[in-house]
């Protein structure tokens, strides 16, 4: 590569030095950032073929970093399925994590809501409603409010 490939190859390496990237979120931010798609695309295969760049190192980052905050599968796997993350390597990752998502829930709803039941159905539902759009399945949620 010369010139103008050179400099996205090195855009790259800066923002992977910074945190992991996926592929196509690697390439879209060169692209907003004003970089040229056709010295992009193969600046961005060549560091992922030195694994550089790796789309598995994203998924188990990105995964680790949400569960951490005590976001749920459901919105971890949609995240990522935005980012372009192939939805196997998703599974595999959400699979392996060793996250305990009923706890995770659990720790995340009693430092919101406290010990106490909801008052009424109305605070029930909205109680239901935070933990859904935090990504916790429905089996969970149920376990955590009723």
């Amino acid at each position: 590569m010369g010139g103008a490939g050179d400099s996205a190859r090195e855009a790259a390496l800066r923002l992977l030095a910074r945190r992991e990237h996926g592929h196509r979120e690697l390439i879209d931010k060169l692209v907003r950032k004003g970089w040229n798609k056709a010295d992009v695309l193969p600046a961005v295969e060549q560091l992922a073929d030195r694994e550089l760049q790796s789309d598995s190192r994203y998924t188990e980052s990105f995964v680790r970093s949400r569960a951490r905050k005590a976001y749920g599968p459901v919105r971890i796997r949609a995240e990522l399925a935005e980012r372009g993350i192939d939805r196997a390597l998703v599974e595999k990752t959400l699979a392996e994590a060793e996250v305990d998502w009923l706890a995770s829930a659990a720790d995340w709803y009693e430092r919101r809501y406290g010990t106490e039941r909801p008052r009424d159905i109305k605070e029930k539902a909205r109680r239901q409603q935070a933990l859904a759009r935090r990504g916790f399945d429905h089996a969970i949620v149920r376990e955590l409010v009723d």
